[in-house]
């Protein structure tokens, strides 16, 4: 009799267990990157009544007799299965897809989480906002190049970072210059080079027709004097393609030396010799131009975005596009080994492994979603059921409670 109440003070005590499992699961259902977990039962110690005995001459043998003493917790699982996406537009919100698990640091330590709403601080560091801790990946170089002595350490994005200014080193023209124009007439294009401090320049090409298909060309600039002094030429063959584009003085490029800085080399690209993919001359009205240059001015850092493999890309006021920085994720051999320490944290156990970091797309599985969110893997429906089933049992082994105890009562009062 007293066996029967410990195996159902056993079942009470352990089913209270599963429903405060339960109930934590259900308080996080709309809890960012949470897992839920799930309790197994396993049965307690028997007590051995008379053992079992092997058979002999025509008697079979008989098997041992065992009484349950009640049920234990077996083990309360993490189930890692993937989350829903939810989208929200923020650029620093960040989804995993797959196993693996975003690296923060907490300060003394590397902890881990599923958790991928970041913010900045005030130093520009990727964190946690419920925690603080950071964000861990590698910072690109001032080149936006990441190289393989980048070590992982914190991710931080300056909103006060510059572009360094680009000198002009190449330019582009593209269009005609008309076959059929009169002996002496002229074409004229402009555009903005820059030199190595970011400062404009206004560069002038003026194109004079000096024959059938031959033209001379002369380059000013009234800030950055054009060197070698003189002109240049350009031909064309008789089906307007280029045939030749020459350099004043023969060189192979012009050289603007501004008051102030360092001279800049400029080359002119005209378009392919025999092809019309730059200069040509057609007999049609000249519409020739300076279409590109590649030179540009010092810019600040005016937005940021994340790609599906962790890297964050920073756009600037000149219009250059460069890597910032990109998040390291950590996978586990088993993830459910882990040791949950609130705020959507883990950290590593004797029994997970270490984390092995490595990047989305390269030496991790697992992907990124920028903008979005993962919810918790809580099913609801599972749950509720779940709850029933735990209801039930408590009561199924409150009722052996008292039955027991009404029986004990019977023989207690034999005798009255």
């Amino acid at each position: 009799m007293m066996r029967a109440l410990f195996a159902g003070v056993s079942g009470l005590r352990n089913h209270q267990t599963r429903m405060d499992v339960i109930g934590n699961n259900i308080a996080n259902v709309n809890t960012v990157g949470f897992k839920s977990s799930r309790v197994t039962f396993k049965e307690a110690f028997a007590q051995l009544l008379e053992g079992a005995s092997r058979p002999s001459g025509n008697l079979g043998g008989i098997n041992p007799i065992q009484i349950g003493t009640g049920m234990n917790v077996g083990s309360i699982d993490q189930l890692f299965t993937q989350g829903s996406l939810e989208s929200t537009g923020q650029p620093l919100d960040l989804a995993i897809q797959g196993d693996a698990m975003f690296v923060l640091n907490n300060g003394s330590r590397l902890v881990y989480s599923r958790a991928g709403n970041f913010q900045l601080d005030a130093n520009g560091r990727l964190i946690s906002p419920s925690s603080g801790f950071v964000a861990q990946g590698i910072n690109a170089d001032a080149l936006g190049n990441f190289t393989t002595t980048n070590a992982i350490g914190d991710v931080q994005i300056r909103l006060g970072d510059k572009a360094p200014a680009q000198a002009t080193d190449l330019i582009s023209l593209t269009g005609n210059l008309d076959a059929s124009a009169a002996i002496g007439a002229t074409h004229n294009m402009g555009i903005t080079v820059y030199d190595g401090t970011g400062s404009p320049h206004q560069l002038q090409i003026t194109f004079t027709n000096t024959g059938p298909g031959q033209w001379t060309w002369v380059a000013n600039c009234a800030t950055a004097p054009v060197t070698p002094a003189g002109s240049g030429t350009v031909s064309f063959s008789v089906n307007g393609s280029l045939a030749s584009f020459t350099y004043p003085g023969g060189g192979s490029s012009l050289t603007l030396s501004p008051t102030s800085g360092a001279p800049i080399q400029v080359s002119i690209s005209s378009g392919s010799i025999n092809g019309i993919d730059g200069l040509a001359g057609f007999a049609n009205p000249s519409n020739a131009v300076v279409n590109s240059q590649n030179g540009y001015q010092a810019g600040d850092l005016l937005n940021i975005s994340v790609d599906n493999r962790g890297v964050i890309t920073g756009y600037f006021s000149n219009g250059v596009t460069r890597n910032l920085a990109q998040i390291a994720l950590a996978t586990f051999n088993n993830p459910g080994g882990l040791l949950r320490s609130g705020d959507n944290i883990y950290e590593e156990s004797p029994n997970s492994g270490s984390g092995v970091i490595g990047f989305a797309g390269a030496t991790n599985r697992s992907t990124l979603t920028p903008g979005a969110l993962e919810g918790s893997n809580v099913d609801i429906s599972t749950e509720f059921t779940n709850m029933i089933i735990a209801q039930r049992g408590f009561q199924a082994n409150a009722r052996v409670i008292t039955t027991a105890d009404e029986m004990l009562n019977e023989l207690v009062n034999l005798r009255r």
